[in-house]
């Protein structure tokens, strides 16, 4: 019994070794199995291969061609082939005194152009009556005030001389707009040929000069005939003109002009 039962174990025992020999033939032949498949898709990696490089080859041409315009549009500067256009310097602004010389000239040349037009005939226009007669060692002063200017007159009988401070009224008044402003009581009353002026004037500027010796001028021709008061009258020459600088008051810059405020 005890042989029979060892006989029935190692029968078992070799049945498993039998079973498994089948096992090991049936997977031996499984990876050829997977090998003999794998072999069709061999030639579809080239076509693989092939399906990428067509679109790399279109796509190369196409990106050389975009920078070309780009390249174009950055060498070439737009407004390069037009002319450029020459800006002229702007000019300084002027300065006062520049600014009133300007006017000075301007009111002379109208002026001028105004006695060429006879524009000015009615405010010159001599007076009717004829000049009174002068006597041979006659004199007859008076003073005349314009401004800070103080003129001394003296009126004479000759050909019509103007002396201004030992000089000519030509070269003390260089401007037409003086010479014809101290000279508008003659012209007005019709002395301008008949009588020598002398004047001593001091204070004052160019302007205040010729505002006073036209003042003296008309005091003193009143004196010659007292019947030209009128007329002179009426047109200003006997009036004393006030206006003048006012004069600057203590914390002010000018007469008014205060100094600028500053809230911090």
């Amino acid at each position: 019994m005890a042989e029979d039962e060892q006989k029935d174990v190692e029968a078992q025992d070799e049945e498993p070794q039998a079973e498994e020999t089948p096992q090991a033939e049936e997977a031996s032949p499984e990876p050829e199995a997977p090998q003999a498949e794998e072999a069709p898709p061999e030639p579809e990696a080239p076509q693989a291969e092939e399906a990428p490089e067509a679109p790399e080859a279109e796509e190369k041409p196409q990106a050389e061609e975009a920078p070309r315009p780009e390249k174009k549009e950055k060498d070439v500067i737009p407004g390069a082939d037009l002319e450029p256009i020459a800006v002229e310097p702007e000019a300084r602004p002027l300065s006062a005194e520049e600014k009133a010389r300007l006017e000075a000239e301007e009111e002379e040349r109208r002026q001028k152009e105004a006695e060429l037009a006879g524009e000015s005939a009615e405010e010159e226009q001599p007076a009717s009556r004829a000049p009174a007669k002068m006597e041979g060692d006659s004199r007859y002063l008076a003073t005349g005030k314009r401004k800070h200017a103080i003129a001394r007159v003296t009126l004479l009988p000759g050909g019509g001389a103007f002396v201004v401070n030992g000089r000519p009224i030509e070269e003390f008044f260089p401007r037409p707009l003086h010479q014809t402003t101290a000279r508008q009581p003659l012209v007005t009353s019709g002395y301008e040929g008949s009588v020598d002026v002398r004047v001593r004037v001091h204070g004052g500027g160019i302007s205040g000069q010729a505002g006073a010796i036209r003042h003296g001028i008309a005091r003193a021709l009143t004196e010659v005939d007292p019947e030209l008061r009128g007329e002179l009258k009426k047109r200003g020459f006997l009036t004393r003109d006030a206006r003048a600088k006012e004069r600057r008051k203590a914390g002010l810059k000018k007469a008014r002009k205060r100094p600028q405020f500053s809230k911090r």
